[in-house]
């Protein structure tokens, strides 16, 4: 038998492999999804817990790595742990699949119940179903199938299952990578839709408080109204998004930077002007920009607007801080992740019956952490064709059933020609 009868043989065991486990796989990913990981407030701890008791159901043996919880609150989240599971297999190359199972709240909207794993019409709803719990057992069956051949393999396989993503991953791969846990030689990042993901934006988020001073509401020239304030200042702010809108990536995928405020807060009482309010905005950065001067820009603009803002007669003059909450760089393909892109394309083309393309992401994701240590990584996993039709962070958050059986098929093929 060649090489190549050898190795279409080994993808038709894989196939049928995952086929013949696939209730077992959904029944597995249902159980993720039902213990909540809502973050913030970010009480991860029990559902890393959880995980590991089902691992453990399959032979793996799974290192609980407890960030300090001194460290975790005051990072603004409750408890982590992250998961590290190790599968080597001889000398050579050490692959990392990682995954986050922290998760945004689910809010308004459902029809279905967010933490149920409820299977309608061929998908399965909740939260986490597409991001990205669902490739938490993506990566779990495609390493059960790869050992299930039997057959000799170099190097080896790690599961990283972490729970700091939506807050900037630091205490997540981050914490395991500058601990020295980890140390693969390449990485696939859980995946969000058909494609081969190899660039990403980078993410500047803002705490922005302006403090003005109180005032009775029938005497408000008495007091400088913050709200007001922040009116302008955020006026400034989202001006900005003309200019953004002249730059342009060279990235297949990315188009241009924006700015968006989600979160404001403030005042005290209806009859009052309202002497402080809070905002926070989110810049998303191309891989072209350099992080340092896009937020000096974002500075320089907030402190403009305030100088600017003119506050009654005889009252005090605005003021503002600025508290940088997240820096997440860009993430820049490097040289070594064509040994993940081609094989990822090719069985992926041969199992969707579509072209996969290689792009870029205007998401930002945790995969950046492995890339700025020097290690290669692609994001891909379990999704639909693109973000938008698998509901991540919106109401009724859903992942196709035949999209994770084709994409754990995807993971375990490429395993095997990486590792025979």
């Amino acid at each position: 038998m060649n090489a190549s009868t050898a190795n279409a043989t080994a993808y038709q065991q894989l196939d049928d492999w995952v086929d013949a486990h696939f209730d077992e796989q959904v029944k597995f990913l249902q159980a993720l999804v039902q213990v909540p990981t809502d973050t913030p407030p970010g009480n991860n701890a029990p559902h890393a817990e959880r995980t590991a008791e089902l691992l453990k159901a399959f032979g793996f043996e799974v290192e609980k790595h407890a960030v300090p919880e001194a460290e975790v609150r005051a990072y603004g989240l409750e408890s982590i742990t992250n998961l590290i599971v190790r599968r080597p297999y001889g000398p050579g190359k050490t692959i990392a699949l990682n995954a986050h199972g922290d998760v945004v709240p689910p809010g308004e909207g459902w029809r279905h119940d967010p933490y149920g794993g409820e299977i309608d019409n061929g998908a399965m709803y909740g939260r986490a179903t597409a991001v990205s719990k669902g490739d938490f057992s993506t990566f779990t069956f495609a390493t059960r199938a790869l050992e299930s051949l039997g057959r000799p393999l170099k190097g080896g396989v790690e599961l990283h299952f972490t729970y700091d993503e939506e807050f900037g991953g630091e205490m997540g791969p981050g914490w395991l990578l500058s601990q020295g846990l980890t140390q693969p030689d390449l990485m696939v990042a859980a995946g969000f839709s058909y494609e081969v993901v190899t660039a990403h934006n980078g993410c500047l988020q803002m705490e922005v408080t302006v403090q003005g001073e109180m005032a009775h509401a029938a005497v408000p020239d008495t007091g400088t109204d913050a709200l007001q304030g922040a009116v302008h200042i955020l006026t400034a702010l989202h001006a900005l998004n003309a200019d953004y809108l002249k730059v342009s990536s060279k990235v297949k995928g990315i188009s241009h930077p924006y700015l968006n405020v989600g979160q404001i807060s403030g005042g005290t009482n209806t009859n009052v002007v309202p002497g402080k309010v809070v905002f926070k905005l989110d810049r998303r950065m191309i891989p072209e920009e350099n992080p340092v001067e896009v937020e000096a820009s974002i500075r320089q603009t907030i402190e403009e607007a305030t100088r600017s803002f003119q506050p009654p007669r005889g009252g005090q003059t605005l003021s503002v801080s600025i508290r940088r909450l997240l820096l997440a760089k860009a993430m820049v393909p490097l040289a070594g992740n064509q040994a993940l892109v081609e094989p990822i394309q090719k069985h992926a083309a041969q199992l969707f019956g579509v072209p996969i393309p290689a792009v870029g992401t205007p998401l930002y994701t945790d995969v950046r952490l492995y890339v700025e240590r020097g290690i290669p990584g692609v994001i891909y996993g379990a999704g639909p064709r693109t973000v938008l039709e698998s509901h991540a962070k919106r109401a009724d958050e859903r992942l196709v059933l035949e999209d994770l059986r084709r994409a754990t098929q995807v993971v375990a093929r490429t395993l095997f020609d990486l590792l025979s």
